[in-house]
Order: structure tokens, then C-alpha cells, then sequence
């Protein structure tokens, strides 16, 4: 499997805003269970667990705050659109936290750089090394510099297809078309993996309960990665 380099910790560091004053707890968060043939060694799973309420505090009491006006449903709906598996995938591939995993060499050959729900736990797992590291002030901090940008969306929770096909047209290009790449599951619980396409580039994947779950998710992941191309 490849080892992680020093310089890619740096980088990491940077981008979040934080120095780990001991980098033990952050590489634990960079470990995918697949890097120990047993499964059971120090990995991300369990600050995981942490990170996820970590980050929900954070986002909520945020919210709370820009809004005055927003009612409780507002609210939770950007939420839910804010701390959803697809935006903190998102987040991770921002931060470069694909090129900092450490995988077991078949999850790497798999793809798992690539998969939302590696990346989004990744990702809370290192917000959750952060609050260890250095306390909920820190950790905050990190989140609303690296969430920022999303926090003023107000529309970040509304139909996700329709608003990147809007935005497609709008900048002159194609329809986003829609393609399954993955199906698994009994009939009665299946799970499905679409890519959303603009010409030739795969702009994103989703997956979902269902094929318009999993299209949304994948539409959500695409406005996401458009946002990043915008200049600051």
C-alpha cells in the first residue's frame, strides 16, 4: 500500500487551519480499515463517530446564527444538505484528503479514493482528530473555514437537478445526463450508484436508495464541484 508523505500532512494542515501538535490521532483518521488484514487496528471509524456531532453542532449553531429569520424547518433542511454524506465528500476532496488515505491495496485498486462514503467519513474523522487534538474551538473554527463558502447558500437545499441543469444551459453547455453505474442489493433494499455527465466529463457521483436519491446526490455533488472551479 502507498504511504503518505510528511509534505501531504502539510498540505493538509494547511488547508484546514490547524497544526496537529502530535499527528497520531490525525493519521489514525487518515486509516481505512482495509490498511490492517484483520480490519480491527486503529482507522477512522470510531473518531468518525465523533466528528459527525462535531461538525452538526458547528453547522447548526452557525445557521442559528447568520439566520434570525430562518424557522426551524429551514433550518434543518440546510442542515441536512450542509453535513450530508455527498458535501462532506466534497469537503475531503477539497482538502486533499483522497491523496492523504491510507487504503489497503485492494480498496485502492477498487477506487476507494474515489468513494463518497470513505471521503465523508474521512473527512469527519479528521474534524473529530482536530477537536481532539486541540478542543471544539479549533475544530470549529476549521469546519466554518472550510464550509464557509457553502454557508450563505440558501439554495443549497432546493431541487438539486433542476438547478444544475439551470446552471449548465446558463454557461452554454449541455443538459446533465444521468447514467447507472452501479446497482446492489435485494429487490426489497437496492443501492445504486449514478454518475452525472456534461459532454464528456463525468462531473460526479451519487448513490441512494433509489435512482432519483441517487441522481439528487449526484447533482448536489456536481453543483458542489462547479462551485470550487468559480474564481475566489
Amino acid at each position: 500500500m502507498a504511504q503518505r508523505s510528511d509534505e501531504t500532512l502539510d498540505t493538509l494542515e494547511l488547508r484546514l487551519g490547524h497544526n496537529f501538535a502530535d499527528r497520531t490521532v490525525l493519521i489514525e483518521a487518515l486509516n481505512h480499515a482495509s490498511v490492517h488484514a484483520n480490519g480491527r487496528g486503529p482507522n477512522y471509524q470510531r473518531l468518525e463517530f465523533v466528528g459527525d456531532r462535531v461538525l452538526g453542532l458547528t453547522i447548526a449553531a452557525e445557521l442559528y446564527r447568520r439566520d434570525p429569520a430562518a424557522d426551524e424547518g429551514d433550518l434543518a433542511r440546510r442542515l441536512n444538505a450542509l453535513v450530508r454524506k455527498e458535501t462532506c465528500a466534497d469537503r475531503a476532496l477539497l482538502l486533499g484528503i483522497d491523496d492523504a488515505l491510507r487504503l489497503g491495496a485492494a480498496e485502492a485498486q477498487a477506487g476507494g479514493r474515489r468513494k463518497a462514503a470513505i471521503l465523508a467519513d474521512a473527512c469527519e474523522a479528521v474534524l473529530a482528530a482536530i477537536f481532539l487534538d486541540a478542543g471544539f474551538a479549533a475544530a470549529e473554527a476549521a469546519i466554518l473555514r472550510v464550509w464557509g463558502p457553502l454557508l450563505d447558500d440558501k439554495g443549497i437545499d432546493r431541487d438539486a437537478k433542476t438547478s444544475l441543469q439551470e446552471r449548465l444551459q446558463a454557461e452554454g453547455g449541455r443538459p446533465p445526463v444521468y447514467r447507472l453505474k452501479v446497482r446492489t442489493g435485494p429487490d426489497h433494499a437496492p443501492h445504486f450508484v449514478i454518475e452525472v455527465v456534461n459532454g464528456e466529463e463525468v462531473l460526479a457521483e451519487g448513490e441512494g436508495g433509489s435512482k432519483r436519491e441517487a441522481e439528487q446526490n449526484a447533482a448536489r455533488a456536481a453543483l458542489l464541484r462547479l462551485s470550487q472551479r468559480e474564481p475566489s
